[in-house]
């Protein structure tokens, strides 16, 4: 009785870790720029998750002069977002993109961005404010769902009240997108891609600060992980197939 109760306790342990262990299937893809290989990156991931950062995209990436010298930059990154965003969307894997992510995905689509959104006559200023992380990361202003767009269906929603960590925008919207939120003075707070072959969405603000305890960012980042798990399920067919 004690032996089958051992092997109960091993198989149960054995389970567990090899839950632990698909759970734990995330990658960080570090910025290799040019020498980034985003087929074979996409190849092994289920989805695609472009975070925010301090940098701001360089303007020359959607043919614009340098117009701040003091605005930090990361061409390594810009190289190797772009390229990946191009790989998941030819293989069509989901893609979810936090802040800098929706500008960077509007660059690959031909779209331009707005360095200072404060400058803008009118304009709100995006970006955070207060010293402290729950003061910075606040909701601070409203924004309006499109009516019957994807993010709309996504959060059962009309509008939001989002935090706002960004100087940079949205300028011009890129071929082959739609805005499905927007900020009171007009700015571009959400985008999906037209007749996409799997979810790719983008937001402006910060879904993961908080986000067990925001009911959109849980419904967000739940439907982003379904459009996972289908890619991981029809990767597994396909590969059990092949085996065959």
């Amino acid at each position: 009785m004690r032996s089958t109760k051992l092997l109960q306790s091993a198989a149960q342990k054995s389970s567990f870790r090899q839950e632990r262990r698909r759970r734990d299937r995330r990658h960080q893809v570090p910025s290799e720029g040019q020498g980034t290989r985003a087929e074979s990156v996409i190849e092994a991931l289920d989805g695609l998750l472009l975070t925010g950062a301090y940098s701001n995209v360089e303007p020359k990436r959607y043919g614009e002069p340098e117009r701040f010298e003091d605005v930090l930059r990361d061409p390594d990154r810009d190289e190797t977002t772009a390229r990946l965003i191009e790989a998941a969307i030819r293989a069509a894997c989901p893609i979810l993109g936090i802040c800098r992510g929706l500008q960077e995905i509007n660059v690959v689509f031909g779209g331009t961005l707005n360095e200072a959104l404060h400058d803008q006559e009118r304009g709100l200023d995006h970006r955070e404010q207060g010293e402290t992380l729950e003061d910075q990361y606040s909701p601070a202003h409203d924004i309006v769902l499109a009516p019957d767009g994807e993010l709309a269906r996504i959060v059962q929603a009309k509008s939001l009240r989002v935090n706002s960590l960004h100087a940079q925008g949205v300028d011009r919207l890129g071929s082959g997108l739609i805005a499905e939120a927007h900020a009171p003075d007009g700015v571009v707070e959400a985008i999906r891609q037209a007749d996409a072959e799997a979810f790719t969405v983008a937001v402006q603000w910060h879904p993961e600060w908080r986000a067990a305890e925001t009911p959109s960012s849980k419904a967000l980042f739940g439907a982003f992980g379904e459009a996972c798990a289908e890619r991981a399920r029809s990767r597994r067919s396909h590969d059990a197939r092949g085996t065959d």
